[in-house]
């Protein structure tokens, strides 16, 4: 789904009314085609309907809540997603990201954040980080088809959100290079983008459970103890 700056589809999801409209006037102002949903279940079909190229999404909602709803939704979509919290406890992020969230934000927070957020996500290449090579890369059992924005591992096709294969395709890309958080953030998620850094560390963390590699001795994905992360041989 092709997402442009002018006129992309965002839905938000949150049964404050008057946030959900708060924050639709500010992106609709910001030049995005805006939905709102107050529920659970009406997000989905939204969702579904629409095809939103993001959903601001609040993890509080009642009844079908924002982690089920962003299950639901990656059955059918890969569209950016951001989850509202209103707790800034480590665990409602880790759920949150876990279902393939892409980023985060904490109640209370600055619409005109918000806004940035979805501008710089929707600035992210979607063949891969910009101004390299668009190949199929290779690491022992694992390859990557960076231009296809498909992963396999032993020849089985492996299920990755938006967010992780970028993650991955930026280590891919440059295998001999140590990535700090900030190197990473700036490669995927934009260089103008603010937040908690340890964003990444979800994200590698997600990464390696489904290439079943070992956190302490990972084949695919490394970590340079004080540093950051890279790519490793795969053998």
């Amino acid at each position: 789904m092709a997402a442009t700056q002018a006129g992309a589809r965002v839905l938000v999801v949150d049964d404050e009314e008057p946030l959900a409209q708060l924050v639709a006037d500010y992106l609709g102002r910001g030049g995005f085609d805006v939905a709102t949903s107050l529920d659970g279940l009406d997000a989905v079909r939204k969702a579904r309907s629409l095809e939103p190229d993001v959903i601001v999404l609040d993890l509080g909602l009642p009844g079908l809540d924002g982690v089920e709803v962003c299950r639901q939704v990656r059955t059918f979509s890969d569209c950016y997603v951001i989850m509202l919290t209103a707790r800034a406890d480590e665990v409602d992020k880790l759920i949150g990201l876990s279902v393939g969230a892409d980023d985060y934000l904490t109640k209370p927070f600055s619409p005109r954040e918000l806004v940035a957020r979805v501008h710089a996500m929707l600035r992210r290449p979607r063949g891969g980080p910009a101004g390299e090579e668009q190949d199929v890369l290779t690491f022992g059992p694992l390859t990557l088809d960076v231009a296809a924005r498909e992963v396999r591992l032993g020849g089985h096709l492996l299920e990755l959100t938006r967010t992780e294969f970028d993650v991955l395709a930026a280590l891919a890309m440059r295998p001999r290079m140590v990535f700090t958080r900030r190197r990473l953030i700036d490669t995927v998620w934009g260089e103008d983008w603010v937040g908690d850094e340890h964003l990444v560390d979800v994200h590698i963390g997600h990464l390696r459970r489904k290439l079943g590699d070992d956190p302490g001795e990972g084949r695919f994905v490394r970590t340079v103890r004080g540093v950051g992360y890279r790519m490793g041989e795969g053998t």
